[in-house]
């Protein structure tokens, strides 16, 4: 057992922390164990051990223990997703998802290179207005405020006039655009048949629409989609579409499925009708194919949730021909997937008091409500008003803190994603048919590093086939770093960014999104 130093005299906690670990006598494994989750900013730590058996024998062929561990734990990474809470993890995240995307785009990961001959587009879905807000216009010199606005100009994507702004409207919209996306994937369906004259049965038996699609705040914090969709065989990727089934077909389509302005609203008043349906919404029917859905509510009156009039439909080229190539779709997609709401200047932690679930209160032993010490009553983990985010920002965190709390939104939650200005959806989804899976890339990952980490042992090829049999008993221990190598993981992400920063310096494009592990 190594000897404990006396390292009182030394002020610094991390060089402290830094000197006992280096005393413990194999500081090499301490350093690897942060190098191999590339300086992840709070990794799990792990107890337990795991053993692999030969089936037939029951011969031990690998073990490990983590009493074997200089630090006695295993450090295993955080595997957030959000590049603000943990740049290392998020940015393999990026590369999983560039490997998903380009794979149905240009082949690979179990899905055939003819697949990039399908008919593809990317396609930007906006939100509506709900008031003018600060911008930089593409038509115009300046702002409607008569101002000329930089580029990182702080007011951009606030209310011009903030009095009059629906941000009632605004949280609604957030709240319920997963469900208008998952009823624009049936409308696309039902207009590109409608296009093309044909019926939803005959539609589906000749071909299949797949997609991939990531959410992204817009600075005035609304939420705007960004899509992958390709026109299948009826099985899938395996299988080319008819040669009917074109790009502009599927433009058309989109656009018929999507775009509502006041002409379009005129034709088809007459000739539409709602269906009250489950959770106080209601659906269009007969020919109109538009996706929408309308939101009932007392207190806040009806409210129809659509797409903006702003719908960019643009068709994915091969690799190396045009402006959007299947490399380029793919890293834009993977940049997207690990922005979330902080980026239009919002928290990325939750508000809710743990203690008391955001309800402010708990209930006594006598069954009574009692108030929340923790929260005061507020049922907030931070008071909204103390958030320093811009008025905007807490106005819309506000709202949705107080829509829900009323009685027909309970269902929704949305004091839980106040700080997420009310999306309550996933920020990357794809069809089932698209291509590979992200939990595929991740099996794929962890079998490889297993192949690297294994010792040898002698047996043959042959061998090898015999069933393996895997015996694990882990347990949670804590998150985060000792102070010491809290300071090799500060050098080690410095590091992997200098290492990125050379790459991109080198005309490397892959160095954006790529896994550091």
């Amino acid at each position: 057992m190594p000897r404990m130093l006396d390292l009182s005299h030394v002020k610094s906690l991390a060089a402290r922390d830094l000197l006992e670990l280096a005393s413990l006598g194999d500081f090499d494994r301490v350093t690897e164990q942060v190098r191999q989750v590339a300086g992840c900013t709070k990794p799990i730590n792990l107890v337990g051990h795991t053993t692999t058996l030969d089936a037939a024998t029951r011969t031990v062929l690998r073990s490990y223990n983590t009493t074997e561990e200089p630090t006695g734990r295993l450090l295993t990474t955080c595997g957030n997703r959000r590049a603000s809470r943990c740049p290392s993890c998020s940015r393999v995240y990026a590369a999983d998802t560039y490997h998903l995307i380009k794979a149905g785009l240009s082949g690979g990961k179990a899905v055939p290179e003819t697949v990039r001959t399908h008919p593809r587009v990317f396609a930007t879905f906006t939100a509506p207005s709900f008031g003018p807000v600060h911008n930089i216009p593409t038509d115009k010199p300046h702002c409607a405020c008569g101002t000329q606005h930089a580029p990182d100009a702080p007011e951009l994507g606030t209310p011009l006039s903030p009095s009059t702004y629906d941000y009632t409207g605004a949280v609604l919209w957030n709240a319920h655009a997963g469900a208008l996306w998952a009823r624009t994937t049936t409308y696309i369906r039902r207009a590109l048949a409608a296009h093309l004259g044909m019926t939803q049965k005959e539609l589906n038996a000749a071909l299949r629409i797949s997609f991939a699609k990531v959410a992204e705040y817009q600075k005035r914090g609304l939420v705007h989609f960004h899509a992958v969709i390709r026109l299948d065989g009826p099985e899938g990727s395996d299988q080319p579409p008819p040669a009917w089934a074109t790009v502009e077909a599927l433009k058309t389509a989109i656009e018929n499925a999507t775009i509502t302005n006041a002409a379009d609203e005129k034709v088809h008043k007459g000739r539409r009708a709602w269906i009250r349906g489950q959770n106080g919404c209601a659906r269009p029917r007969g020919k109109d194919t538009r996706a929408r859905l309308v939101v009932n509510s007392d207190h806040t009156g009806d409210r129809e949730i659509r797409w903006g009039d702003r719908l960019d439909v643009r068709e994915i080229t091969a690799l190396g021909d045009g402006e959007l190539t299947d490399k380029a779709v793919a890293g834009y997609v993977a940049k997207y997937a690990t922005k979330s709401a902080e980026d239009s200047g919002t928290v990325d932690r939750s508000l809710v008091c743990v203690p008391c679930g955001g309800r402010g209160y708990l209930r006594g032993p006598d069954g009574f409500r009692d108030l929340c010490d923790d929260c005061e009553g507020t049922g907030q983990a931070e008071p909204i008003q103390d958030l320093r985010v811009q008025r905007h920002v807490r106005q819309m965190i506000r709202t949705a803190w107080a829509l829900g709390h009323l009685p027909e939104f309970a269902d929704l939650k949305l004091w839980k994603w106040a700080h997420m200005l009310g999306f309550r959806g996933h920020f990357s989804t794809k069809s089932r048919r698209y291509s590979t899976t992200l939990g595929a890339l991740r099996d794929i990952r962890k079998a490889w590093r297993t192949a690297q980490a294994a010792p040898e042992t002698g047996r043959d090829e042959a061998e090898e086939e015999t069933t393996l049999v895997t015996e694990s008993s882990w347990a949670y221990l804590s998150s985060g770093y000792r102070p010491g190598e809290e300071f090799l993981a500060a050098q080690t992400r410095h590091e992997i960014e200098q290492e990125r920063r050379f790459r991109r310096e080198e005309g490397d494009p892959s160095a954006e999104c790529a896994a550091d592990r």
